[in-house]
């Protein structure tokens, strides 16, 4: 039979366990909510909702909530960062009007 003492050391045990899986979890969370996304990236939560509106960004909805893969973003952002890197970062296209026609 255990007494007192190794009760609480079970629970400061159990405690500390807790806060590494918390930890480790907020580290390497695969999943994000919006709030989590915008912090990630470093943009608002309301320029990430206007990304996802645009879809310009990598998301997709559980419920009726925006999730976000960090691999998908992690992604996202090393092709965002190679087109910048090339040059290659896509223009707006400009409607022409043909020839003799206002």
């Amino acid at each position: 039979m255990e007494g007192p003492a190794n009760a609480g050391c079970r629970r400061a045990d159990a405690a500390k366990v807790l806060v590494d899986r918390q930890g480790n979890m907020a580290d390497s969370r695969e999943v994000m909510n919006i709030r989590q996304a915008s912090q990630y990236l470093g943009v608002s939560p309301d320029t990430l909702y206007k990304y996802v509106g645009e879809q310009k960004i990598p998301a997709f909805k559980l419920g009726n909530r925006w999730r976000f893969k960090k691999s998908k973003l992690d992604q996202w952002m090393e092709e965002k960062s190679s087109q910048m890197e090339m040059g290659t970062k896509h223009k707006p296209k400009v409607a022409t009007k043909a020839a003799g026609s206002q």
